[in-house]
C-alpha cells in the first residue's frame, strides 16, 4: 500500500480566472518569480473560488 504525504504549499498570489483573452497574469507572475530567483512557483486552479493560484512548495 502506497502512502502519500501532502507537501506544505504557500499561496504567493491569486488571480481571477476571467482575465482578458490572450493574457496569462498568473503564469507571468510565476515566471517572474522564477526568473528573479525568488522561488520555484507554479500555477494551479482553485475551482471553488474560480481563481488561479500561484503557489510554491516551500514555506516563506
Amino acid at each position: 500500500m502506497a502512502t502519500t504525504t501532502e507537501q506544505p504549499r504557500t499561496v504567493l498570489e491569486r488571480f481571477p480566472a476571467g482575465a482578458p483573452r490572450g493574457t496569462w497574469p498568473a503564469e507571468e507572475y510565476a515566471a517572474a518569480q522564477h526568473a528573479q530567483g525568488t522561488t520555484d512557483a507554479g500555477v494551479v486552479m482553485d475551482l471553488g473560488s474560480d481563481q488561479f493560484l500561484v503557489i510554491t512548495d516551500t514555506i516563506h
